[in-house]
């Protein structure tokens, strides 16, 4: 525990044999105490590979879910664990698991409610090897919904995330999207409830056993996400309510 929060760590886990092992290992000592991996049916050895890893709780899936179905699963179970801190760390080491300790500080230290990692602040994108076209989707999707949320972050799309139980408490993590778009609809969420959300630059490593979504499902992403941000508009505005933000 760190300052009496129990930290667990969530990973929403697809085909993540490859890269497990090396994420687990760049996890610092002593600031994790609990791991959950949930398995979204990969086709490869992802859940055998955990176990064998040590991993503390592995939960596979029947079917796939998507990943915010596999989100709400890890959430769940991390509650149920009596996490204080809950932090998703993607287990494809696309994201550096070494700004755990800083991610979670923020939060036992009751600075900040939320932290995310964050791939822009810095040169940590392209540095990383993120394709120029995404690196620049992202930033014009990003400047977008700051414009229309009336928010000032440096990324809407990162999957490094840390959470307070208090944030995971007050939402009804069933509810939204099964896909990609649930990121974003948590981020509308907690907005809409006041929560504080803190970035850290966070370094990434793009590769070829590193989770990516291709042409047709980045285009799908962009108008959901973008759905997300007008909804958001519309309901703070008191023009057409979402029924999301009220649950």
């Amino acid at each position: 525990m760190y300052k009496g929060k129990k930290i667990v760590v969530v990973m929403p886990a697809y085909n993540a044999e490859k890269t497990l092992e090396n994420t687990l290992n760049d996890i610092p000592d002593g600031w994790v105490d609990e791991l959950v991996l949930v398995d979204d049916c990969s086709s490869d050895k992802t859940a055998e590979k955990a176990q064998q890893l040590g991993v503390d709780h592995i939960i596979e899936h029947d079917k796939n879910l998507g990943y915010g179905g596999n989100q709400k699963t890890c959430y769940e179970t991390a509650l149920k664990l009596n996490a204080d801190i809950i932090i998703m760390l993607h287990p494809d080491y696309q994201y550096n698991p070494k700004l755990i300790p800083a991610m979670a500080s923020l939060i036992a230290s009751g600075l900040y409610d939320v932290v995310f990692g964050s791939r822009i602040l810095g040169k940590g994108a392209l540095t990383g090897g993120m394709p120029k076209h995404k690196y620049i989707l992202n930033r014009l999707l990003t400047f977008v919904q700051n414009v229309v949320m009336g928010q000032k972050l440096s990324e809407y799309h990162t999957g490094y995330r840390a959470y307070s139980r208090a944030v995971l408490e007050s939402l009804n993590l069933s509810a939204g999207s099964n896909n990609f778009v649930y990121d974003n609809e948590m981020i509308a969420r907690i907005f809409n409830k006041g929560f504080s959300i803190a970035e850290v630059t966070c370094p990434t490593k793009y590769f070829d056993d590193a989770s990516s979504i291709d042409f047709k499902e980045g285009f799908k992403y962009a108008v959901g996400v973008l759905c997300v941000s007008a909804r958001y508009f519309l309901h703070r505005k008191g023009i057409v309510k979402w029924r999301l933000l009220e649950d």
